[in-house]
């Protein structure tokens, strides 16, 4: 197989990959959207974070929820705890990183808000301590994972929504992500526009 032939490869697999996961993913993000909207028509406000390509995925979900996604409509209240460089770094120097969300969900979160939690292993514990935090705060969590969800999986309530991509390389979990993020926003303005 030529350097070409191989580049095809990656794109059938790809699109076999995002194929498989349409249906089972389908009521997930419809609920993750619903809880999402919920919140934010109760004056309640949106906390994102993850990890690596994880983070930019929580930066491009916040930036579509604050400017727009693909329609006109007022910005909505949503915070990516992945961008604050000094509030991240003054965290994992003065405790442990693996408090770096956690801190943030603690100081910014209210009952009623909503966690976009994203782990493709579903084992990173920055996003774990974030995810417990959020529960005592009474808020609810949307979780993006893969493979088959990790710990992630096994610390939602039943309130919580659970993304889990049925794939077990990262590269492709975090294809369908993207994917996932954007059908989210995508239902966030038909929930709040109209189809």
């Amino acid at each position: 197989m030529n350097l070409a032939e191989h580049v095809q490869q990656h794109f059938i697999d790809s699109a076999q990959i995002i194929l498989a996961a349409a249906e089972p993913l389908a009521e997930p993000i419809a609920r993750g959207a619903e809880q999402i909207v919920q919140s934010l028509l109760s004056d309640g406000k949106i906390l994102a974070c993850g990890n690596g390509g994880s983070a930019a995925d929580a930066h491009l979900f916040v930036s579509a929820m604050v400017n727009r996604h693909e329609r006109e409509r007022p910005g909505l209240a949503a915070v990516s705890l992945t961008n604050a460089t000094a509030t991240l770094t003054s965290i994992a120097n003065d405790y442990d990183y693996g408090l770096v969300f956690a801190r943030q969900v603690s100081a910014l979160g209210t009952p009623g808000d909503v966690l976009l939690a994203i782990s493709t292993s579903g084992y990173s514990r920055n996003v774990l301590e974030a995810v417990s935090t959020a529960h005592e705060k009474e808020m609810t969590v949307v979780a993006l994972t893969g493979r088959d969800g990790g710990d992630l999986a096994e610390i939602l309530h039943e309130e919580d929504v659970l993304i889990c991509v049925p794939a077990e390389t990262t590269a492709h979990i975090r294809e369908v992500h993207l994917l996932a993020i954007h059908s989210l926003c995508d239902c966030i303005d038909n929930l709040l526009l109209g189809a």
